[in-house]
């Protein structure tokens, strides 16, 4: 039988994942600790469906803190630790298992908050942190690879009372003993990090039609995809590279960017003819985006975070994008092997 705290983290995953804000299709992850069982969201699902269906899994937590004491290599994916009678559905654990295992609180809540994105990505993003966050305990943590070495960087850093991690070029974890608390902790940093947001010029949506004709591409559904192209600032910004882990496993690495005699068809013939890959995304610099066809729920999920993203980075600012050893980590390690592999398939990750 579940307790009303284990029933109100669903209610407040479900809440959470419904919010493009805070969490982009099977983003972001959620647990909470009761009698030496760490419950967490299991891999390969939304948060959004924490009410429709069984979305968390049981983890052994001392075994699993004696293991990361230990710096056992079975900790990286967690699934060692799953107990399996209490699991028959026979879910994964989160990438982040290890995150929420180090922290002592009983509730934590990892988000891909935009507005903690946008900060986070800035070469100066732990000091605008501090001058907003003042009064919180907090931390920053420089980027480290989702999973063990992220909970290892944390580990290093982490205090007593600290209750707020802002993630480096990845996002946001808050921590209490309640739901509720949780809850209101979510709110009152996610509010304190916002900045403004661009406006966007209207999409030239004649023109991107005409430019996706004969093409694998087309017009997206969500119009608040066409910003980071429409805005001249935002596409610069996301020209210059991938800036946090799901765009790379959703989208690749960095963006497309059209040249002004380009269209659709005619970048398809050059990534053929390359023997690359055809990006899920491609942007039209003044006039918006177009998607390939059969793109999956996960790339549009984080086309529209990238997005929220870059409105909200000031045009001045300087950025910290991830490094090609960093963007090779991520596409070459097995965790992120196994979400390309369900974002293939159509599925949602994480």
């Amino acid at each position: 039988m579940r307790s009303l705290e284990f029933e109100a983290l669903l209610d407040l995953s479900a809440r959470v994942g419904s919010d493009p804000l805070l969490v982009q299709g099977a983003g972001g992850n959620t647990s909470i600790k009761e009698g030496g069982t760490l419950w967490i969201k299991a891999s390969g699902l939304w948060l959004a469906q924490a009410r429709q269906r069984d979305v968390m899994v049981p983890v052994a937590l001392d075994p699993l803190l004696d293991a990361l004491e230990r710096d056992d290599p079975a900790t990286e994916k967690a699934q060692d630790f799953v107990i399996a009678e209490r699991n028959p559905s026979g879910l994964r654990p989160s990438i982040e298992t290890t995150v929420h295992a180090l922290m002592p609180q009983k509730v934590v809540v990892h988000v891909h908050c935009v507005e903690t994105i946008a900060t986070a990505v800035q070469t100066n993003g732990a000091a605008i942190a501090a001058e907003r966050l003042a009064g919180f305990p907090h931390i920053f943590v420089p980027y480290a690879r989702p999973g063990l070495p992220l909970a290892k960087a944390i580990s290093e850093r982490l205090q007593d009372d600290t209750s707020v991690l802002v993630l480096g070029n990845h996002g946001l974890v808050v921590a209490a003993e309640t739901v509720a608390d949780a809850a209101s902790l979510l709110s009152d940093i996610t509010r304190r990090l916002a900045g403004p947001r661009r406006q966007a010029p209207t999409a030239d949506l004649a023109a991107l039609s005409r430019l996706a004709v004969d093409s694998d591409y087309r017009l997206p559904e969500d119009p608040f995809l066409h910003a980071v192209a429409a805005d001249l600032d935002s596409c610069r910004l996301a020209a210059g590279g991938s800036l946090y882990p799901d765009h790379v496993i959703f989208l690749g690495r960095g963006v497309v960017v059209a040249a002004p005699s380009d269209t659709a068809l005619s970048i398809e013939a050059k990534r053929r003819a390359a023997g690359a890959s055809l990006p899920p995304l491609l942007l039209f610099p003044g006039k918006g985006v177009l998607v390939q066809k059969e793109v999956s729920a996960g790339a549009l999920a984080m086309a529209r975070c990238l997005a929220d993203v870059t409105a909200r980075i000031p045009a001045d600012a300087r950025l910290r994008y991830l490094t090609e050893a960093e963007n090779a980590e991520l596409l070459g390690w097995d965790a992120e092997k196994y979400r390309q592999q369900l974002n293939r398939a159509g599925q949602v990750l994480q």
